[in-house]
């Protein structure tokens, strides 16, 4: 699966832990992130990430692009509610977006390990979703 992973300033801290404790699962997939975020995973996991820009530079937009083209099947995006975003028209437009195409988005912590769980015990065939959006 391809999994991108996004997070506000605030919540990097809080998504490193979360990808530190979920690198088994994580490590099977293809990783894409934003700018900064991939840069920090990179440095602090052994995960192999493809970075994008980042959010503010246009990073969302090209995650919402592979959306798009269906080629995204997971988006984990730890999202600071409590402080507004320079790019926040970008941020709905992504979160447009996974609804649009039926793309499973977390934006906290307790639903990206429901996804995740899910993922590991095989009880959502993510590929036949995929066909269906397809």
């Amino acid at each position: 699966m391809n999994i991108a992973l996004i997070a506000h300033d605030r919540k990097k801290d809080d998504l490193i832990q979360f990808v530190t404790a979920y690198q088994p699962i994580l490590s099977e997939h293809t990783l894409y992130a934003t700018g900064t975020t991939g840069r920090r995973i990179i440095d602090e996991t052994d995960l192999d990430v493809i970075r994008f820009q980042s959010g503010p530079l246009g990073g969302d937009q090209q995650i919402g692009a592979m959306i798009a083209q269906n080629e995204m099947d997971m988006i984990i995006f730890f999202r600071d509610p409590l402080t507004a975003q320079p790019h926040e028209p970008d941020v709905s437009a992504l979160m447009r977006l996974c609804d649009v195409y039926n793309v499973p988005l977390a934006t906290n912590m307790g639903t990206a390990e429901v996804l995740l769980k899910g993922l590991e015990q095989g009880f959502v065939n993510w590929r036949l979703i995929r066909e269906q959006r397809g």
